[in-house]
């Protein structure tokens, strides 16, 4: 049976301590807190036995293990029983060959659903949209994605927005537009005027190239 062990605060957003919850899932009854120390990529989708929802589960089942170099676990919901997910992921197997390597939480009576505010009551009040939270080791929702009830997600966006992620925590640099990984970062403004002088006399000797002293852009060695 699924059971939240916060109460239903409908919304949560970039920044805020992820909720915990605990709940049945096609893997066995799992806690949010069991990935601490993890990212978390927790995903909804509007219902089992939809031809969007299987693309988009083969698609993060195929990437699966890109995630899993990245220390970052998939995890699935929608408002269907695990009886449901279990038939709905073998007939996925049935069919393709394809085994869904994570698990997918149960969520028959809404109450996880709606702690993430993951229901947009102006397009459907019976199935989640489809939410994206990328949540840190530390539980702390990092980013957030939304797409609509009739079109899939972009799984190769997901895992450049992790790695973007990850980069900034590792480097204390930020990702411009478009950014993919190897291509150069930006590094943050100075904070002070002697920075500021050091930046624009002599960029070079900060490894940066400049296009004026606040837009700066720098190449990160390769990562194994």
């Amino acid at each position: 049976m699924e059971m939240s062990t916060q109460k239903n605060f409908g919304h949560v957003s970039i920044g805020m301590k992820a909720p915990d919850f605990y709940a049945n899932t096609t893997f066995g009854p799992i806690k949010l807190s069991d990935y601490k120390g993890k990212w978390v990529i927790f995903f909804s989708h509007p219902g089992d036995f939809t031809p969007v929802c299987t693309t988009e589960f083969i698609a993060f089942a195929q990437a699966n293990p890109q995630f899993a170099q990245k220390n970052a676990h998939l995890l699935g919901l929608s408002i269907d029983s695990n009886p449901s997910h279990l038939a709905w992921v073998y007939s996925i197997f049935l069919n393709t060959g394809i085994e869904i390597p994570f698990p997918v939480v149960a969520d028959r009576t809404g109450e996880v659903s709606r702690l993430y505010g993951m229901i947009a009551p102006e397009a459907s009040t019976q199935e989640t949209v489809r939410n994206v939270y990328i949540i840190d080791p530390e539980q702390t929702i990092r980013a957030i994605l939304i797409y609509p009830l009739t079109n899939g997600r972009n799984i190769p966006e997901i895992l450049r927005l992790l790695e973007a992620l990850q980069t900034t925590d590792r480097d204390k640099v930020v990702t411009p537009a478009n950014w993919l990984p190897g291509q150069s970062v930006l590094v943050p403004p100075p904070k002070t005027y002697q920075q500021l002088l050091e930046r624009a006399n002599n960029p070079s000797a900060q490894n940066l190239t400049c296009e004026d002293w606040w837009w700066c852009y720098k190449q990160l060695p390769p990562t194994n």
